[in-house]
């Protein structure tokens, strides 16, 4: 409704009060929230779920869930076999490595890969944990080729070593750069506030 303010040499109406009222005491509507990210599992997953425990059998594998992904946890001497199997086995056919990330937990490293099968349209979370002492995980290029630069940032901001990997050249710090900046216990002593 269009608001209509009275001209000097006009009164307004009662109606036109009435409406200028309105609008200045209606409240604002309040803005449009995005809808909360799926809890649990959809069939995808639960069927995935159901299958995982098949194929990777031989590596005593933990099967959980988060959120609304299946999550895999495998020891580290295990990876490449379970990695290998989780590309090649046709009912699984993870053919894409969407991410890979190292999370420092103080007491352990744990290498993240995030995994989707383009042809069945699933997605797998896989966890393999590694010490602080002598963080190593071997390098996964050889099933994923994508893992390549995942794992030189792994190794340049958290000092994990992939073996196996083709070329561990630094990534994103200079060479003489000392230290691993990705680690809860790295200093930061030069920061200033503005």
């Amino acid at each position: 409704m269009e608001e209509v303010t009275p001209q000097p040499d006009q009164e307004s109406t009662p109606s036109q009060e009435a409406s200028s009222q309105e609008s200045a005491t209606a409240p604002a509507r309040a803005p449009r929230q995005p809808a909360p990210p799926p809890i649990g599992l959809d069939g995808r997953g639960e069927a995935l779920k159901a299958l995982l425990p098949g194929p990777l059998a031989p590596f005593e594998p933990e099967v959980d869930t988060a959120l609304d992904e299946v999550v895999v946890t495998v020891a580290s001497e295990r990876l490449l076999d379970a990695c290998a199997t989780l590309r090649s086995d046709p009912s699984l056919s993870f053919d894409y490595l969407r991410c890979l990330s190292v999370v420092d937990y103080e007491d352990r490293f744990q290498v993240v890969y995030h995994l989707w099968s383009r042809e069945h349209r699933h997605k797998l979370t896989l966890k393999v944990d590694t010490t602080v002492e002598s963080p190593s995980v071997p390098s996964v290029t050889g099933v994923w080729r994508g893992a390549d630069w995942f794992e030189r940032e792994g190794y340049d901001l958290f000092g994990v070593e992939f073996p196996g990997h083709p070329d561990p050249r630094v990534l994103i710090l200079y060479e003489e750069f000392e230290g691993f900046p990705g680690r809860k216990s790295f200093p930061f002593h030069d920061y200033q506030e503005w």
